[in-house]
């Protein structure tokens, strides 16, 4: 059957537009500006849309884009080299928010359809994406009932979906180097296609809105928290873990620099302001310590 990738072209560009409308609501003063881009590698291009210094989102970005080109780049065939060679493309959603207030957690979503064909063979398909969230004040409400949501859209898809895509989601968000989680994950999934694409289309469906669900009632709960420097200086110390992980193990990162993407829109994942200090660690006992020593494990949340 013909793989519907209008449909769910469409789907994407609804998505961004809700994602922005709710992000814009809960920020209460700053909007998104947009910047349309072709792709200088290939066919295609996107949508950018970036926020900065809102009254809540300090900097954040939800990308669209649609890139098509000759020839997988190799962080797309890591796991799949049997697709070494093959046509492409790729479409999908990407989104990453960074508060400026210290008790609101940074967030990160995306959702994204690739179709790679080689001559004489079928066309080849798959979904990935999820969410994920990553705390500096952690509150285990916040925590639980952003697993909870997580944990409700994957059930009308099997029993093991959550549990699956959860540790998808703990594994690939961890800094081997620094042996530590980047926050306390949410769903990850990639390749997949082990149900029909109607079925799996649904499911990246559900995933976006699942993001808007999760996300934005903590940041309504968290906004008007009052902190203090020390605690922006805390901020921009994680800050600095987040940007390491985008820079350094990424996939998403790598693919849309291998596939000459456009790169202000790959990098604004990026932090605005973030710290790194020689061997710097938070004092033992503190709730800076705390985020590490009991947040950041791989727990069982719902």
């Amino acid at each position: 059957m013909p793989i519907a990738t209008a449909e769910v072209k469409q789907f994407l560009l609804n998505l961004q537009d809700k994602i922005c409308h709710a992000l814009e609501q809960a920020d209460g003063k700053a909007k998104f500006i947009e910047e349309q881009w072709h792709h200088a590698g290939g066919g295609g291009g996107g949508r950018t849309r970036v926020i900065s210094n809102g009254a809540v989102i300090e900097k954040g970005g939800v990308n669209f884009s649609h890139v098509s080109g000759k020839g997988l780049p190799p962080s797309a065939t890591e796991k799949r080299p049997d697709m070494a060679g093959c046509d492409f493309q790729a479409m999908g959603v990407s989104l990453v928010i960074h508060p400026t207030n210290p008790h609101v957690p940074t967030s990160h979503a995306n959702v994204r359809l690739f179709v790679a064909e080689k001559e004489g063979k079928e066309p080849v398909w798959w979904f990935g994406g999820g969410f994920d969230l990553t705390p500096y004040y952690a509150v285990e409400e916040d925590c639980r009932e952003f697993h909870q949501v997580a944990h409700k859209l994957c059930e009308p898809f099997g029993p093991d979906v959550y549990s699956r895509f959860k540790k998808g989601c703990d594994e690939y968000f961890f800094i081997p180097y620094r042996n530590e989680a980047r926050g306390i994950g949410g769903l990850f999934f990639d390749d997949l296609n082990e149900w029909p694409f109607e079925q799996c289309f649904k499911f990246i469906q559900a995933v976006g809105q699942g993001y808007i669900d999760a996300y934005i009632p903590i940041v309504n709960r968290r906004k008007n928290t009052p902190y203090t420097e020390q605690q922006v200086e805390f901020q921009e110390y994680r800050r600095g873990r987040y940007a390491e992980f985008n820079l350094v193990i990424d996939r998403g990162t790598k693919f849309g620099l291998q596939s000459n993407g456009r790169t202000e829109s790959i990098l604004m994942s990026l932090p605005p302001r973030a710290r790194w200090g020689y061997n710097w660690h938070p004092e033992p006992g503190t709730p800076e310590a705390r985020l590490t020593e009991y947040f950041l494990k791989n727990r069982d949340w719902v």
